[in-house]
């Protein structure tokens, strides 16, 4: 299933994603509880077939898939992985992906969860740049060492009583769990080693100055300047590799260094406005709103409910 060049690629959210590709009358919609676009785990015994194919595609949410028996077959951007025994594959939010075959059979367990959720009270940045499989570039598949497929098992099992055997899931156990399978997965995973292009490598360093370089620079014509290229070549060199406009990567970023402050902080909205270099807290909430759906006071509360 190829993507024509004029073809628009849809992202779901996760509610939205079920109502297109499970079936009206699909009965498993009911295991999906109020909190579940936020996450859940179950095992993929529990879940009935997709009733429809599912077009290259985007989600906002990340998604991986442990198979214990059986095989399982998806295409992540133009390639198509199938994924067998003891084997994980990550869609990272924002991958594009397709599923030709809905009737897989497997066993082993799917969990799904919003990128907001790593931004909790155990996550940071750095440490989410330790994981190659959760990069849109890096490598999605992972074959488990036999002595350590006990502990990844534990914990998507941990995981799928905290979704299923509770009215609410504690987001931070599930942070904790999550952050903890990403370091057991982490021992079994192959970094990619393709040659890296031109414009990989711009790509690279504009990523790594924008992190260093947030709190006062929002400018892409500071960033072609520190790169020594035009901004129109690091713009196309940034959308070619990632999809997204260099613009919007800073935007991007400024978003999730505020909602870090948000979350792991007592900051006031105009402190964090700051924070983020934008002296105006009334424009930078106006731009968290226009990014987020909500104002930065009610992104924390919703923190506050979780």
């Amino acid at each position: 299933m190829k993507i024509k060049p004029d073809e628009k690629v849809k992202t779901y959210g996760a509610k939205g994603f079920r109502d297109r590709f499970l079936g009206e009358e699909n009965p498993m919609h009911l295991l999906f509880k109020s909190n579940s676009d936020h996450f859940f785990c179950l095992e993929i015994d529990e879940i009935m077939q997709m009733q429809y194919p599912v077009p290259p595609s985007k989600h906002s949410c990340h998604t991986l898939i442990f198979i214990s028996a059986g095989q399982h077959v998806m295409k992540l951007g133009y390639q198509e992985y199938i994924t067998t025994d003891n084997e994980i594959i990550v869609v990272p939010a924002g991958q594009i992906f397709s599923l030709d075959n809905v009737n897989n059979i497997h066993k082993g367990y799917i969990c799904q969860f919003h990128p907001d959720i790593l931004i909790g009270k155990y996550g940071n940045r750095e440490m989410l740049n330790d994981f190659d499989f959760m990069k849109i570039s890096g490598n999605p598949k992972i074959t488990l060492a036999k002595e350590d497929i006990p502990n990844i098992t534990a914990i998507l099992s941990r995981l799928q009583k905290e979704y299923s055997e509770t009215s609410s899931a504690n987001l931070n156990i599930v942070q904790s769990y999550l952050i903890t399978l990403f370091y057991e997965m982490n021992k079994n995973s192959v970094k990619t080693s393709k040659s890296i292009s031109a414009a990989e490598v711009i790509t690279g360093k504009f990523k790594e100055l924008i992190h260093e370089n947030i709190k006062t620079h929002h400018q892409v014509n500071y960033y072609a300047s520190e790169l020594n290229v035009t901004p129109n070549h690091l713009n196309k060199s940034v959308k070619a590799v990632t999809g997204k406009s260099a613009a919007k990567w800073i935007d991007d970023t400024i978003l999730l260094e505020a909602k870090y402050l948000l979350f792991q902080t007592t900051l006031s909205v105009s402190e964090i406005a700051v924070q983020v270099g934008h002296e105006d807290h009334s424009y930078f909430s106006r731009f968290f709103k226009k990014q987020e759906g909500i104002t930065p006071i009610q992104y924390r509360k919703l923190i506050d409910k979780s």
